[in-house]
């Protein structure tokens, strides 16, 4: 059996630890560790510094995965992965043997696709972004760097996605929308226009019948 590359985890929270799962079952690499900024303790699992210590892991391990999923952390990814692309770290792309992907779906580095998610024919994927567990991507859509695609969310046919947008769990985006870079997009948002930039949240209203 060939030597399995050693792996880090920037971040040590939930999403963290959904990444290790889904590295675990592709049995390629060997996880080596986390890094966490408070130096927090994980049950069974190795802290091994703060992203701060980067140039010091470096030495051990050449590969990183970046953990960080959350709203607030989003620009945080992109300042991490562009810190340790400086430091020369390479960011294999992740994807759960559990999704299916398109023979002719491009994907960047240091992405990563978790578990049952369907990504359609022509998709683009950007570098460094999380399309999570079971999302749903339609043909022909592009996804920028540096966003999250959250869980259960749906990217009709065309659908053009910028750089560091988030959208929330359970979203639903109508074919050819665009939603330019920086934006959000709240939990359970139904969106039937383009997005030009910060914060999009509407709700289906129940009527009783």
């Amino acid at each position: 059996m060939k030597n399995k590359k050693k792996i880090l985890i920037i971040g040590a929270g939930g999403h963290a630890i959904s990444c290790l799962e889904v590295l675990t079952k592709l049995n390629e690499f060997e996880f080596i560790g986390f890094t966490d900024n408070k130096m927090k303790k994980i049950k069974n699992y190795k802290v091994l510094g703060s992203d701060r210590d980067l140039h010091k892991l470096k030495k051990k391990c050449e590969n990183l995965l970046v953990g960080l999923g959350s709203i607030k952390d989003i620009k945080i990814r992109d300042k991490i992965y562009k810190k340790a692309k400086r430091l020369k770290f390479k960011f294999p792309k992740i994807i759960s043997k559990n999704s299916y992907i398109s023979q002719d779906a491009v994907i960047g580095d240091a992405t990563i696709v978790m578990n049952s998610c369907f990504i359609n024919s022509n998709v683009r994927i950007g570098k460094n972004s999380i399309i999570n567990n079971k999302a749903l991507i339609e043909h022909d859509v592009k996804i920028g760097n540096n966003s999250h695609i959250s869980t259960g969310v749906i990217l009709h046919g065309g659908v053009k996605v910028g750089d560091n947008v988030f959208i929330g769990s359970g979203s639903i985006i109508k074919e050819n929308v665009v939603i330019k870079s920086n934006s959000i997009v709240g939990m359970g948002s139904i969106v039937l226009k383009n997005i030009n930039g910060g914060v999009f949240f509407n709700k289906l209203k129940w009527v009783k019948p």
